[in-house]
């Protein structure tokens, strides 16, 4: 890497069509792909490891039933036992964005999750999800949950909007800490692997020096598949705890 070069950490969040010119007529960039390349995986392994159906199960199928009592159990103790409706919902989302940030470790990959559109997405579609089961579950008695129990009434015009505010920013805050803690993973893996082709071209003491940031990326990379892992669960949990709140009366 010449010497003047700048390093363009954030290039790899740009999106680009695929499919020659029918991509770029349809605006069909590599994130949507992904998408569907994520579903496909997981379809594939739920599919592949249920199909035998022994009593004995292999490492495959142990592992699909892992995944599905992890999620399941998740969803009834954190919603009660109305999170067996809500299950293949949760089931869905926590392997959608699990599978979008693995998908997104891989070199010369694209990480969907790493976008706000994306992420900002799902975030609203939980909150939709959680309004209208409140409406169904506590009628009108759902807008009560705006003015804080024993509080004075001459306190409503300062607290209702604080707390509508507060209600709002739900999917904003949810998104977000999905989709700040992908951008800063993967711009931390770019800079690293950076300077160790920045290092690698000054002759041998660079060459040793080269090695400190690759054994930095190294870790990061063990810690990205932690917070990969971690963001897909922070997101399932939150949604079963707005859920909750939705069937409680």
């Amino acid at each position: 890497m010449a010497a003047g070069t700048t390093i363009d950490a954030l290039g790899q969040f740009e999106l680009h069509p695929v499919l020659g010119e029918l991509g770029a007529t349809l605006r069909f960039s590599q994130s949507p792909a992904l998408m569907i390349v994520a579903v496909v995986l997981v379809l594939a392994f739920l599919y592949i490891g249920m199909r035998p159906r022994a009593v004995v199960p292999g490492r495959l199928q142990a592992a699909a039933e892992i995944c599905h009592d992890f999620i399941h159990n998740m969803a009834v103790d954190t919603i009660g036992p109305e999170g067996r409706a809500f299950f293949p919902f949760v089931f869905t989302l926590f392997f959608f964005i699990l599978a979008g940030n693995y998908i997104g470790l891989i070199p010369f990959s694209f990480a969907f999750t790493s976008h706000i559109a994306v992420t900002l997405g799902l975030a609203i579609l939980v909150f939709v999800l959680a309004v209208l089961v409140s409406l169904k579950s506590q009628g009108l008695k759902f807008f009560a949950h705006f003015m804080p129990d024993g509080a004075p009434m001459a306190l409503a015009p300062l607290l209702i909007p604080i707390e509508i505010l507060s209600f709002l920013s739900r999917p904003v805050s949810l998104s977000i800490r999905l989709f700040a803690n992908m951008v800063a993973g993967h711009v931390m893996l770019e800079m690293f692997a950076a300077f160790t082709i920045m290092l690698a071209g000054l002759g041998i003491a660079g060459d040793v020096l080269a090695v400190g940031p690759v054994v930095i990326n190294i870790a990061l990379m063990a810690l990205e598949l932690l917070v990969g892992a971690l963001q897909a669960y922070v997101f399932a949990i939150l949604t079963c705890i707005y859920l909750r709140e939705a069937v409680a009366h």
